[in-house]
Formats: C-alpha cells, sequence, structure tokens
C-alpha cells in the first residue's frame, strides 16, 4: 500500500526543518513545547500519516513521543540509510531543508521506516537505564584519575566524588528496579533472564530496560539487534571473516561481560567455549558466538516462559 503523504524532519538543537513528500512543501518551527505543537498541529493538516526522523541523540526525543501521541506512524531510522539514498540519488548538496525532503522521500519508500514506539512508561525506563551508565563511566573515570594523581588532596576529592556518584548509582538503580518490576510479570521475567548463565541481577535489568523487544522475536532478529549477528562479507572467489556492527551498544557490552562469566563456568557454557577455542577460533570471537547465543536463549525463554536448559 502506497502511502499518499509522509513527512521527513531534520532535527536540530534549536530548530526542526520538516519536509512533506510527495507535494515538497516545507517549513521550520523552534524545537520547544510550543513548536512541537505547532509542528503536530500542520502536519494533521497536510494529511501527513507517516513521520521519519534520523537517530542522532535526543533532540527529538519530544517530537517522538508528542507524534506518536497524535497517533502518526512514527520511524526513527538509521542515519547511515538517508546517507545511501542520497547517494542512490546522485545528491551532493547537503542543507537542513534538503535533508528533510530527503528524509521524507525515503518515509515514503521505504516499508519499515516506521516502527511501534515505546510507551511512556518505556521512555522513563530506559532514560533511567541512560542515566545508570552515565553514572558507571563517570564512577570509571575518576577510579582511573584517582590511581594517576600523585597529590593527596587530588586524591581526596576524587575519592569524594567516587562515594557520591555510587550513591546517586545506586539510587537511580532503585528507582529502575522499582520500575522493571511493577512492569506486568516483571519480577518473574527478571527471574527467567537469571536463570541464564552468566546473567545476574544487572544484566537482566539491562535487557528488561534497553530490550523490551525479547519474547516477540526470531533468533536472526535478537541476534541484529543486539549487534551480535555477523555480516558476512564475499565478493566473488574472495570470502571475507564476518564482523558484527549495528544494533544497541549496551546489549551487546551487557551480554558480552556475561558471555565472559558463563564461559568461565562449569554449569554454563565453558565447554562450548573451549571447543570453539580448540577449533582455532580466537577468544573474543567465540565469546561474541556464547554472546549470542545468550541473547537467543533470553529470547527463547521469553516466549516459552520456561527456564532455561543446556538445549536452550
Amino acid at each position: 500500500m502506497t502511502l499518499a503523504c509522509a513527512a521527513g524532519v531534520d532535527v536540530g538543537r534549536d530548530f526542526l526543518d520538516v519536509g512533506i513528500q510527495p507535494s515538497g512543501r516545507g517549513f521550520r518551527s523552534p524545537n520547544a513545547p510550543a513548536g512541537i505543537s505547532s509542528v503536530v498541529s500542520r502536519l494533521k493538516r497536510a494529511g501527513v500519516t507517516r513521520v521519519v526522523l534520523e537517530s542522532i541523540g535526543t533532540y527529538g526525543a519530544r517530537l517522538v513521543r508528542a507524534l506518536a501521541a497524535a497517533g502518526f506512524e512514527v520511524g526513527v531510522v538509521d542515519p547511515k540509510r538517508i546517507r545511501a539514498l542520497r547517494l542512490a540519488e546522485g545528491g551532493r548538496a547537503k542543507t537542513d531543508r534538503l535533508d528533510a525532503q530527503l528524509i521524507a522521500r525515503f518515509a515514503l519508500l521505504m516499508s519499515d521506516a516506521a516502527r511501534p514506539i515505546p510507551s511512556p512508561e518505556a521512555f522513563e525506563i530506559r532514560a533511567l537505564s541512560t542515566r545508570r551508565r552515565q553514572l558507571v563511566e563517570m564512577i570509571a573515570m575518576e577510579k582511573t584519575r584517582l590511581k594517576q594523581t600523585l597529590d593527596e588532596e587530588i586524591a581526596d576529592s576524587c575519592r569524594a566524588m567516587i562515594a557520591q556518584l555510587g550513591a546517586e548509582r545506586a539510587r537511580v538503580e532503585a528507582r529502575l528496579q522499582t520500575r522493571l518490576m511493577a512492569q506486568k510479570e516483571g519480577r518473574a521475567r527478571s527471574e527467567l533472564l537469571q536463570t541464564i548463565p552468566g546473567i545476574g541481577p544487572t544484566v537482566a535489568m539491562t535487557l528488561m530496560a534497553d530490550l523490551p523487544e525479547l519474547g516477540t522475536l526470531d533468533r536472526r532478529a535478537v541476534a541484529s539487534l543486539a549487534g551480535l549477528a555477523p555480516h558476512p562479507n564475499h565478493s566473488g572467489t574472495r570470502a571475507g571473516p564476518g564482523h558484527i556492527q549495528g544494533g544497541r551498544p549496551c546489549i551487546r557490552v551487557a551480554l558480552y561481560m556475561a558471555a565472559v562469566s558463563a564461559a568461565r563456568s562449569d554449569k554454563g557454557l565453558r565447554k562450548e567455549y573451549q571447543a570453539m577455542r580448540a577449533a582455532g577460533k580466537p577468544a573474543k570471537v567465540a565469546l561474541i558466538a556464547i554472546a549470542r547465543k545468550l541473547a537467543v536463549a533470553a529470547n527463547a525463554i521469553m516466549k516459552t516462559r520456561q527456564p532455561w536448559a543446556r538445549t536452550a
């Protein structure tokens, strides 16, 4: 089914440039509550049904929520796909107005441009999870500074900051855990995930917050979304090595650390890891394969609501 009218939005810190296709009309609005309300109203009057933005940060978050609440089909897509369309069209010029029209043409052409937008509750959970990761990173940086400093006064400052950040991390984690447990079957889902070798409370919390699609995908889709699917690199007689890319970095990191733990445990996936190493696989490749197995297992467990079994 061909869309009659779609819009693309080039999101900036201060302004939203909107392009509408196939009419080619466009306008600019401030990236502020009043401006977002104006964008929603004008798109409704123009008969737009689908709106697409590039996934380039948080500047478009308020607009995405407003569009979803207003009933639009909303897509947040990888900027690489938009750039690929520009190359396919042979375009070279780049302005905010031209980008908005380019994104609008993408919205018309691509059937998968729009995907279900998380609920307001899911947005809040993901924001808490992101804040938790930021605090973890800041603590790690302060610990590095503490090791490098030679001045005791600076060292005391680092220790005080680590303690303060640690307290804030604990507070955010408690709020995140409360939100997750308040979800339907939240506690049961967390307990099921923790039956998987290597997955403890922290990794389970990350999966529930940042990969809520678990249980609704097939094995290939969940591996790709986790950033653990190898992409082939073959051409003619050349068979290059496959590489993982894309997906959600926070999920990939969490599952990789879970794989390290699972590969060391006799009750986990130690035999599988050792078999891959004996077959000549580098350690990192073997751990990525274990992480992918954990992602697929987590998806299957959420589908069946059955705990981990070695055949999962």
